[in-house]
């Protein structure tokens, strides 16, 4: 793999953070502008004297709906955005179960996180610990104030010094690269849509459930031109927003996962010991922790995902083709090329 230098990431996760500000609106506009299209198209039918319907497209009704949404869906993703963006650390936290952890607490643990920052010179983060038997660790925040490692209860207990020392060095590469914000920023984006998804589907459930939207047939609103029943409204929104949520995955999918190499890299860099690093990913492999919280969006940030392991090859292809993280023995592979 080809050398990439600190300030080269650093310049380029802050180039594809910019890049997904404006992609994301760009494509929830897009949903919007289908959405409405679709609306005006199949929703301003006509019949004849013979019974037949025809459609008929009303660019001015749609271009007229979509400039009075296009204020409330950029107000709304700003403000959704500003608020999980500033809290992302306490949601984390909260849906992981981490606590802080003090030199008190663990002084082995602080100690290597200290020398670790000090060896690179950079500020030292927060250390958060899970009581999980099982081993993962991963790196959260967007700033100084936030910056976060986090280990489970299972690394710390499983893992000797110098394959900690691999796997916190991963983690601090992680954040002086700007991964963590860079992340954060697409974890946000992805969930809107996956929660405008979820609402939807919801809606549907409950209706068909407790009674479904009923399409009119009588003459009269065959005269009238008909239109689409509140259910075919939901229904077109859901496959919308299927479709947007399909190109928001593609964004984050587009955030390299080189950055996975390159965090060995610079943990193996950091540690000395490119060996210890690929040891202490054949441990986590092997029983990868945290899969208990049931949060995707929050396993992007493990140090191994356990979608990466899926022992069925079919099945593991296709997760590799969609997952954040390259798979753990190209990444061991890799580290024992040093």
């Amino acid at each position: 793999m080809k050398y990439v230098g600190i300030a080269t990431q650093q310049r380029k996760n802050n180039v594809a953070s910019i890049l997904l500000l404006i992609a994301f609106p760009i494509i929830l506009l897009g949903m919007v502008w289908i959405f409405l299209a679709v609306l005006c198209y199949f929703g301003n039918a006509s019949y004849d004297a013979y019974g037949n319907v025809t459609y008929a497209f009303d660019s001015q009704a749609q271009a007229s709906m979509f400039a009075q949404c296009v204020p409330w869906v950029i107000g709304g993703v700003v403000i959704w955005f500003l608020i999980a963006y500033f809290s992302n650390t306490t949601m984390i936290r909260k849906a992981t179960g981490a606590k802080p952890l003090e030199r008190k607490d663990n002084p082995r643990i602080y100690n290597i996180v200290e020398n670790l920052c000090m060896t690179c010179g950079m500020d030292m983060p927060k250390i958060n610990i899970i009581d999980d038997q099982q081993l993962n660790a991963f790196a959260s925040g967007i700033d100084k104030n936030s910056y976060t490692v986090t280990l489970t209860t299972g690394i710390i207990n499983r893992l000797n010094d110098e394959e900690l020392a691999g796997v916190i060095g991963h983690e601090l590469t992680h954040i002086r690269n700007h991964d963590t914000r860079l992340l954060i920023t697409s974890i946000i984006f992805v969930g809107i849509v996956a929660t405008l998804t979820t609402v939807i589907v919801r809606i549907i459930e409950n209706h068909l459930w407790f009674g479904g939207f009923n399409v009119s047939t009588d003459n009269s609103d065959r005269r009238n031109g008909g239109g689409l029943s509140a259910m075919a409204v939901l229904l077109i929104a859901l496959v919308i927003c299927g479709i947007g949520y399909f190109f928001t995955l593609i964004t984050r999918f587009a955030i390299s996962r080189k950055r996975e190499y390159m965090a060995d890299a610079g943990g193996a860099e950091l540690c000395g010991d490119p060996q210890a690093l690929a040891n202490a990913l054949k441990k986590i492999s092997a029983d990868p922790g945290l899969g208990d919280v049931g949060r995707d969006d929050i396993a992007q940030l493990y140090i191994v995902h356990p979608q990466c392991l899926n022992s069925a090859a079919i099945a593991n292809a296709f997760s590799q083709l969609f997952s954040t993280h390259p798979s753990t023995e190209s990444r061991i592979a890799y580290l024992e090329q040093f």
